[in-house]
């Protein structure tokens, strides 16, 4: 009985560990380059910070124990989830980092042309290139339009989306403007925190899951669409009321 015991201990399972990851800020640079960069119309000077967030999980190949498993449940800063729920097409390593690249490069063209969209300007004449190193899928896309319409036109009248704050968000976004649900944002939440975030923009069908670990002292906006959070941005920065997990 000890033997079996001691083998289910080690023995891997198929699960993966999931930890709260970095944060980039788009209206800076990454590795000495703009995240956001623009040709073809004036670009503002910014202040603030609009901070896209990650979380970190274990690998497809990587073996997970029951130790670890049982860490992570009773831990606040980790999830344990099914290998299946995060990595649901299977693959290599190397098949899923690419995967993901591939999806950060679509949600990057969506952000573009939502916000060149939201704005009125041409793609054809405003070219906008976003760069991220060591960063993959599709949930920094509306933090991405919202870098490029702050970079651009800020919120209209010439003064920043930010009002001077740390925002931090997940979501992803679609040509239209939609804002889309992601995975993982209790833990983003906290990686926001950690970061110097004040405000957290979520996308609304997510609440439940990112106030169930929610850092003190980091309120959460939910958002539906591009056009209704740069609203909610302006309606902050005038210390209107606001909607609310």
């Amino acid at each position: 009985m000890l033997a079996l015991l001691g083998t289910a201990a080690f023995a891997p399972l198929p699960f993966s560990v999931a930890q709260p990851g970095l944060t980039a800020n788009v209206l800076g640079d990454d590795k000495g380059q703009p995240v956001i960069s623009i040709s073809g119309a004036p670009v503002r000077k910014t202040s603030g910070q609009l901070r896209m967030v990650t979380i970190e999980a274990t690998g497809p190949s990587t073996d997970i124990d029951l130790g670890q498993v049982i860490d992570g449940w009773f831990r606040t800063d980790r999830a344990v989830m099914p290998r299946d729920a995060v990595y649901p097409g299977g693959g290599s390593d190397a098949q899923i980092e690419q995967h993901n690249l591939d999806e950060m490069k679509g949600s990057q063209d969506a952000a573009t042309e939502a916000a060149l969209s939201y704005l009125g300007d041409s793609p054809d004449k405003v070219k906008v290139g976003l760069h991220l190193a060591d960063v993959g899928g599709p949930s920094a896309g509306l933090l991405f339009s919202l870098g490029i319409i702050d970079k651009l036109d800020g919120d209209g009248a010439g003064s920043d989306l930010t009002g001077g704050r740390t925002i931090a968000g997940t979501g992803t976004i679609d040509a239209a403007g939609k804002v889309g649900a992601v995975g993982g944002v209790a833990l983003k939440t906290q990686s926001a925190a950690r970061d110097g975030a004040t405000v957290f923009l979520v996308p609304k069908a997510e609440c439940a899951d990112a106030k169930s670990k929610l850092p003190h002292g980091l309120r959460l906006i939910p958002v539906t669409t591009l056009k209704g959070t740069v609203s909610v941005l302006a309606t902050l920065k005038k210390g209107g009321s606001l909607p609310s997990c």
